[in-house]
């Protein structure tokens, strides 16, 4: 029964398609890689034609199946862009005084903020990020005794409406989704050592149209933040020099640099575009340079002052964008960080003989992440190129795989922190499950008020007064019957 897990990711201005297998190891083998250009129905990482991207999905969807031989059932998908944004949120229960914190308290405190409700986006993700137990910090406060306790949250945030375009687009191509990753998440999982996580650190992730940013501190994701600027930038406002945008693109991987020391620009020399036409080196750099300085600074900006000098881990560039010469110079210069380091491949062990893969260039390093996310088999049945076929046998039979999940995969995971996007379905459970809770909540909640109820009238009948008043009964009832006698 053949196994594998199929990992789709929408980039930024492309939709890449992967497939390979887990080995005992720990090892992953790489079958398949397939690309769609998505600029006609892609911007900045955002679905505004779903038609055109469920083509796309469809036909890197067709071209897997080729190369694999077998139908796929489902796939594990990566989502990004610049949709998507972290914002902060503090959730405060105030408690009767020595009050000892239980993890149903907690469980209060992180149901409060997942209801939390934001205008036109929806919550994708929520990161616990410590409690203030009375006047102290906590991981854990369970077992603590306090008289208030306040959640502090990082929720991950993206667009109602994407959501709704992303799901559309697979069910047109009727693709069934296993589970979805915010692929931001699933990157620094998979190129981000454990040192640099708890010293802290800025991961910077530099696109063709977008550049994402995350700072850990403590193990902890602290900060997300998706820049609308990337490599393609460059390319635009080097065609603004008059030259056609493949030139520009051509002429971009070329000759540009991040930094270029003053004393080596000679204002005589000229960057040929074509036989017929040529540009200053000196109005190329500066071109090149400004633009490259004005993404540097905004991925900066996004680093929170209370975390912008605590960075032991440094700044990871990866991405496309990383592959810029001096690209490091600029950050450093930049930002005053010393500590730079270009993470152009994944942790794992990859077996693969696939050009994108084997060039380590940086830019496959969030697919690959995707992919060691996946822990369920995506194999279907055989595939039959002829199923769609009016003029071929149909007598063929074709035999199903039943779906079983990977042997050398963990547990399952939580939905909180980790960076798991809920599916519709997921949705449908997690409503049906909060139904179940409440309406479970609320029974308990009666029963214990009939039984507090029935203490207090049992605890009025004991009492004195409660004795004396059915005696003065008992008495009033002789009386009333002796005057009737």
């Amino acid at each position: 029964m053949a196994e594998f897990i199929v990992a789709i990711e929408l980039g930024s201005s492309k939709i890449t398609g992967i497939a390979g297998k887990k080995n005992l190891d720990g090892s992953i083998d790489v079958t398949a890689v397939v690309k769609e250009n998505a600029s006609e129905c892609i911007r900045k990482g955002i679905v505004y034609n779903i038609d055109k991207t469920a083509q796309c999905l469809t036909s890197i969807i067709t071209k897997l199946r080729k190369q694999l031989k077998y139908e796929i059932a489902q796939v594990f998908v990566g989502v990004g862009g610049q949709s998507i944004r972290s914002v902060r949120n503090v959730i405060i229960k105030d408690l009767p005084t020595d009050t000892i914190i239980t993890s149903d308290m907690i469980n209060e405190l992180m149901d409060a903020n997942r209801n939390m409700t934001y205008n036109d986006q929806e919550i994708l993700d929520a990161v616990t990020q410590e409690y203030n137990v009375d006047s102290q910090k906590a991981i854990d406060p369970v077992g603590i005794k306090a008289s208030r306790l306040e959640g502090n949250f990082l929720n991950i945030l993206w667009r109602q409406s994407f959501y709704d375009n992303l799901n559309n687009c697979f069910q047109k191509a009727d693709i069934k989704i296993a589970e979805m990753y915010l692929a931001p998440l699933a990157l620094a999982d998979s190129i981000l050592s454990e040192n640099e996580r708890r010293g802290g650190c800025v991961l910077v992730d530099l696109g063709a149209d977008t550049t994402t940013v995350l700072v850990y501190y403590k193990n902890l994701l602290r900060h997300l933040a998706v820049i609308p600027l990337g490599g393609s930038n460059i390319t635009r406002d080097l065609a603004s020099l008059q030259i056609d945008e493949k030139d520009a693109e051509r002429m971009k991987l070329k000759y540009a640099s991040a930094f270029t020391e003053a004393s080596a620009i000679d204002p005589t020399v000229k960057y040929p575009v074509n036989d017929e036409l040529s540009i200053d080196s000196s109005e190329f750099i500066k071109v090149v340079e400004a633009r490259v300085t004005e993404i540097v600074e905004n991925v900066w900006a996004q680093v929170p002052t209370d975390y912008s000098h605590t960075l032991l881990g440094g700044i990871i560039l990866t991405g496309g964008g990383m592959n810029l010469p001096k690209i490091e110079h600029t950050f450093r210069e930049t930002t005053g960080v010393e500590k730079i380091r270009k993470a152009d491949f994944v942790t794992y062990t990859i077996n693969s003989s696939t050009a994108d893969i084997t060039s380590r260039r940086g830019d496959m390093n969030t697919i690959l992440g995707i992919l060691a996310k996946g822990d369920m088999n995506c194999a279907g049945s055989t595939f039959n190129p002829n199923a769609n076929n009016l003029f071929a046998n149909t007598d063929e039979v074709v035999t199903g795989t039943p779906i079983t999940p990977n042997p050398h995969t963990s547990a399952p995971k939580p939905l909180q922190g980790q960076g798991l996007v809920p599916t519709p379905e997921d949705k449908k459970k997690q409503e049906e499950e909060r139904r179940r809770r409440e309406e479970e909540e609320r029974r308990q909640r009666e029963e214990e008020e009939e039984r507090l109820r029935k203490e207090k009238e049992e605890e009025r009948k004991n009492s004195f007064w409660g004795k004396f008043s059915s005696k003065v009964k008992d008495i009033s009832g002789k009386i009333f019957e002796a005057e009737e006698e």
